[in-house]
Order: structure tokens, then C-alpha cells, then sequence
């Protein structure tokens, strides 16, 4: 229980303060673990630890994967598949030479733990990216490297485990070509599964309420049975059952995207605090060993930026884009897990130095962790390439007053798109300079073709009410129902419309999308009034026209907060109010300026 809802409260306050998730789960696993001494989950769960850990990550990986469409690197391919070969190679050698060099291991074991430290990972990488809103190629970059490596890494680890027994005579030709097979089977297991559960999908032979779980169920079949075979390739069948289904083009895969992505984001958060909460003092007093410090530090500035650089030779991807890549690599719990694993296997094949591994290994992630998480987005934004540093506002539909909305945004210098099916409907934007995308938000191409992470709030103001439904309940799970927004229901009742299924209400019930483009032929305008101590909200709203509607607030901080029929708003001084008003209130306009203008001069004395 201390573990779920510490792993849960950790992403809250993340959210809350704007810091890393994983950094803070880290600290509640150290407090309630090694620190406080409340609990010992390795103690407390025994032999079940470690299943229940790698079924976990069997998950939380397919998750990562079942992202994976190639649509996504269109153009850009190149770069990916350079970084999970030849840069994970070179990582690999260099991580051993480190291993060596640094941290003093023996060549043996050096050449395993090089193999390990390739990982980077969905574990901590997806939380990375969450928070830092980084610009389409670095972000997939980094989410295609973290999830086709996991499992490679792994890989790498045992291969270069078979090849130290098979160097020293304790193990023959025979078991490389197991060690291949078996992953080979890995492979071809993970993708017939995800054929196989694709297929039934789009003939209808899974009824709805059973696909997440039947998924669920097939994951971990998949991972075990693999696993059965060899150690470690069950990480291999899950990342190829995710990607083959990521790219099957199933109707229901967004549907199992969300289900997959809320049980992660819970595994996540427990897993690492009962693998952080699992240490004892005695390993982290390790970790202040020189040896160890170099090390990390090594890995940090030397092999990272070496690898990518090297490998990203050739591409067209820029200085930053490689500088930043360059940079993050946080490892998670794929490389504590399996760190784990070798360190007793190696200790048991007689490599004494392997008991160095778990400080090691834990060093090494909880300092990228803490590195990366601090300074992706603020290396992201310095090096231009973050999305936005201010949120933005995406209005779905094109008419007189949403392209008049879209105006006043943009005069106040805020990051406003206008989308919209018809290029006709889009073209007096178009001449205002407003930034608009001709398209069916809902449609697939859009999704690939617009990036949608600089704009945080959405505004839905088609003609058509079911359309906007629709669209609000699509974009729930990325943007949460807070920041969607609809104009108020023109067909039928209202109340028809349960809450659920509708944004939250912009300005008032009687003004819907008609009704606000009516107000242009009565002569309405948007107005803009700043707010002081001279002029406060209070002496604003005595000369508010009886039909003028509040439109939104912009803070002094720069938010935007709009008027909606959910919430009050309590504009204070400083603060600027946009509405939308009668033709009456141009003379008070007028006469407001003269105010203002009086009250800054002060008193007037006659010569």
C-alpha cells in the first residue's frame, strides 16, 4: 500500500511543482527504504520480487513499443536506426573500456556490465519527455532509443556473458548458437502474438470490454514463455509483440494505448520505489567510492556524447539535436533489474568484483536521473529545441468569431492554431497572419502531420455538436478534460449532453458557436482592457454593457484563463480582460483612456 500511493503521490507533486517524476520517486524509495528502515520490499516479498518486478517491466515496455509506429520517423529514419546500431555499439565498448579503466572491474565483467549500460529505457525516458515538451525528431530520437535498446541491452549483457564462459572454456560453440535461437524465438513469438491478437481484433473476435485485458493476459504469456527459454529475451518478444501492433493500423489501438499507459505509469512508480526502497546503506555508501564517481562521470561526458556523435555522422541532424541526444540517457530499471541478475552469476562463476556491480549500477542511474531530469528542459529550450516555452491554444473549427478569437491571441503574442477541414473557411486567417492547418483533426495524417505539443489548452467550436464531442473525448487522455474547452450546445437540449461527454462550456449555455458569430452582424468587437489601481475590475464592470461577454483573462504571469460556466474568475490588478462588446462601447472606451491618462497625470493646476 506505502508503495503504491508514495510511487502515485511522487507523479502528483511532480505535476504539481513541475519536476522530475522519476527523481522524486527515487527519494521516497530512499526515505522509506535504507534511510527510515519502514519497509524492505525485496525482504518483505521474498521469492516474489524479482517476477514480480520483471513482469513489470515486461509491461511497462510493451506499453513503450505498442508507440512505435513508423510513421512517427518518416523522414528521419536514418538517424534512429544509426543511434540503436552503430551508437549502442559504440557505447558498449566504450562503457566496457570505462568499466575497466574507472571502475577498476576485470575485463570479464567490464565487457557484461559495458553491454548492460546501453539502456536508457521507457522507464524513464517517457516521463523525460512528458515534462520537457521537446520538438518532434529529439523527441523521437530519444523514445525509439529508449524502447528498441531495453530489451538489446539485455541482450548485449548475456551475449557478452556466453562469450567470457565461452573465452575461458566454460561454455562451447553450442551455446551461442542457443543463445541466438532462443532469440530468434523471442522474436518470432512476440510478433505472432501480435499478429495473432491483431487479427482478432479487427475481425471482431474480441468483444470490447475484454481487448485491454486480453492484451494485458498475452503480454505476459508472451514475456514468460520467452523467458523460460533463456534469461532475459522475454524483454525481446514484448518490445516485437508492441511494435507490430503499433503498425497493424488497428481501429482500437488508441483504446489500448490509454489502458496500457495509465497501468504504467502505475508500475512505473512502484516498481522503482521497491527497487530504490530495496537498498541498504551499505551499498550506498558504496557508491561514494572514487572509483565508482569517475565512472559515472565518464559515462556522463565522455561515452554518451562519443557514442551519438560518432554514430550520427552523415545525417542531417544539427548540432543541437545532437547535443542534446547527446546528453540524455537516463537509466532505469531494466539496468538495476538485470544488473542484478548478472551481478549474482558472475559472482557465482567466480568473478569476485561483481559484487561492485549493484553500487555500480545504481550510481550510475540514479545520477543520470537526477542529471537529466534537472536539465532536459532547460538544455531543450537553450538549445531551441522545446516546442514552446509558453503554452498555447489549438481552436478546432473556422468561423468569423473563432478566427477573430485566434486574432486577439495572437496580438497578445500567444502561440494560437486554427484548424480546420476547408481551406476557404481558413483563408481570412490566413490573410490575418494567424497560423491554421487545413485538416480533420481526428484523422490520422493530422497526427503526424501536426505537432500538437506546444499548444496545452484546446477550444472546440465546430458547427456540429456530436463533432465536438467527439473530439473533446478524443483528446481527454493527452490534454485532460481542465484544459478542453466547447462552445455551448446549439442541437437540442443541453441536458442532453451529459458532462462526460462534452468540454468544459466557453463563456455561457446561450452562447453557442451561431449565436457568437451572430454578434458580428450587431456590430460586436473584441476589446481589450487593462487593469489598475486606477481602474479596477470593480469600475470595469460599471461600464460593462449589459451585452458584453468576458472572453478570457490573460494574467500577469502571461496565463490565459478563459470564462467558462464551470468556474468564476477573479480578475485583480494588472491583469488585461479581452471580451467581446456592443458597438455602444466604443465612446466608453474613450472615455476610460481619458481616465487613465488623467489619473497617471495627476493633479492639474491653472496658470
Amino acid at each position: 500500500m506505502l508503495i503504491i500511493f508514495l510511487g502515485v503521490l511522487s507523479q502528483w507533486v511532480a505535476w504539481r511543482l513541475q519536476l522530475p517524476a522519476i527523481v522524486l520517486m527515487s527519494i521516497a524509495g530512499l526515505l522509506i527504504g535504507p534511510f527510515l528502515g519502514i519497509v524492505n520490499p525485496e525482504a518483505s516479498f521474498g521469492e516474489l520480487f524479482g517476477p514480480l518486478v520483471s513482469l513489470a517491466v515486461a509491461i511497462i515496455l510493451f506499453e513503450g513499443s505498442l508507440n512505435l509506429n513508423f510513421k512517427e520517423i518518416r523522414g528521419f529514419n536514418k538517424p534512429v536506426w544509426r543511434i540503436v546500431t552503430l551508437g549502442a555499439f559504440i557505447a558498449w565498448i566504450a562503457g566496457s573500456l570505462a568499466a575497466h579503466y574507472m571502475a577498476g572491474l576485470s575485463w570479464a565483467v567490464a565487457f557484461v556490465i559495458g553491454g548492460l549500460f546501453i539502456v536508457t529505457g521507457p522507464t524513464v525516458i517517457l516521463p523525460l519527455l512528458r515534462q520537457a515538451k521537446l520538438k518532434t525528431r529529439p523527441a523521437a530520437l530519444l523514445k525509439w532509443e529508449g524502447i528498441i535498446v531495453d530489451p538489446f541491452g539485455a541482450l548485449l549483457a548475456l551475449f557478452a556473458f556466453q562469450f567470457v564462459l565461452f573465452a575461458e572454456g566454460e561454455a562451447t560453440a553450442a551455446a551461442f548458437g542457443l543463445f541466438f535461437l532462443a532469440s530468434i524465438f523471442a522474436t518470432v513469438i512476440g510478433a505472432g502474438a501480435g499478429l495473432g491478437l491483431g487479427w482478432m481484433f479487427e475481425r471482431g473476435q474480441i468483444p470490447e470490454f475484454l481487448k485491454s485485458p486480453m492484451v494485458f493476459g498475452v503480454v505476459l504469456l508472451t514475456f514468460v514463455l520467452s523467458d523460460m527459454v533463456m534469461h532475459e529475451t522475454g524483454l525481446l518478444a514484448v518490445t516485437a509483440m508492441g511494435l507490430v501492433m503499433a503498425n497493424m493500423n488497428i481501429t482500437s489501438i488508441n483504446d489500448m494505448r490509454h489502458f496500457k499507459e495509465n497501468i504504467s505509469v502505475l508500475l512505473i512508480s512502484s516498481v522503482f520505489l521497491m527497487l530504490t526502497a530495496s537498498l541498504s546503506m551499505d551499498v550506498l555508501l558504496e557508491i561514494f567510492n572514487w572509483a565508482i564517481i569517475s565512472f559515472v562521470l565518464t559515462m556522463l561526458f565522455l561515452v554518451r556524447p562519443l557514442s551519438i556523435w560518432l554514430s550520427t555522422i552523415g545525417t542531417d541532424l544539427s548540432w543541437q539535436e545532437k547535443t542534446l541526444v547527446g546528453w540524455i540517457a537516463p537509466r532505469g530499471i531494466v539496468a538495476l533489474t538485470v544488473s542484478g541478475y548478472f551481478a549474482n552469476v558472475l559472482f557465482d562463476a567466480g568473478y569476485e568484483d561483481a559484487e561492485l556491480l549493484t553500487a555500480l549500477t545504481f550510481a550510475l542511474v540514479f545520477s543520470t536521473v537526477v542529471a537529466h531530469g534537472f536539465t532536459i528542459t532547460w538544455l531543450g529550450r537553450k538549445l531551441g529545441l522545446t516546442s514552446s516555452q509558453e503554452p498555447g491554444v489549438v481552436i478546432i473549427g473556422a468561423t468569423r468569431f473563432t478566427t477573430t478569437l485566434a486574432k486577439a491571441l495572437s496580438d497578445l503574442g500567444k502561440n494560437v492554431l486554427l484548424v480546420d477541414p476547408s481551406w476557404g473557411r481558413l483563408s481570412k486567417a490566413r490573410q490575418l497572419g494567424i497560423e491554421t492547418y487545413v485538416g480533420d483533426i481526428l484523422s490520422e495524417h493530422t497526427e503526424y502531420e501536426v505537432e500538437l505539443t506546444p499548444y496545452e489548452t484546446m477550444i472546440v467550436a465546430s458547427e456540429t455538436d456530436s463533432y465536438n464531442a467527439l473530439v473533446v473525448n478524443n483528446f481527454v487522455p493527452e490534454m485532460g478534460r481542465v484544459n478542453l474547452y466547447q462552445t455551448a450546445i446549439h442541437q437540442g437540449d443541453p441536458t442532453d449532453f451529459h458532462a462526460s461527454l462534452s468540454g468544459r462550456i466557453l463563456f455561457g449555455d446561450e452562447f453557442n458557436i451561431h449565436a457568437l458569430d451572430e454578434k458580428f452582424g450587431e456590430g460586436y468587437a473584441v476589446r481589450v482592457t487593462k487593469l489598475t489601481s486606477q481602474f479596477t475590475y470593480e469600475d470595469y464592470k460599471e461600464k460593462w454593457p449589459s451585452g458584453t461577454i468576458p472572453l478570457f483573462i490573460v494574467r500577469v504571469q502571461g496565463k490565459i484563463e478563459f470564462f467558462s460556466t464551470d468556474k468564476s474568475l477573479e480578475p485583480k490588478d494588472g491583469d488585461t480582460i479581452v471580451s467581446f462588446t456592443t458597438p455602444d462601447r466604443d465612446s466608453d472606451r474613450i472615455q476610460e483612456r481619458l481616465e487613465i491618462k488623467r489619473s497617471k497625470q495627476g493633479p492639474q493646476t491653472k496658470e
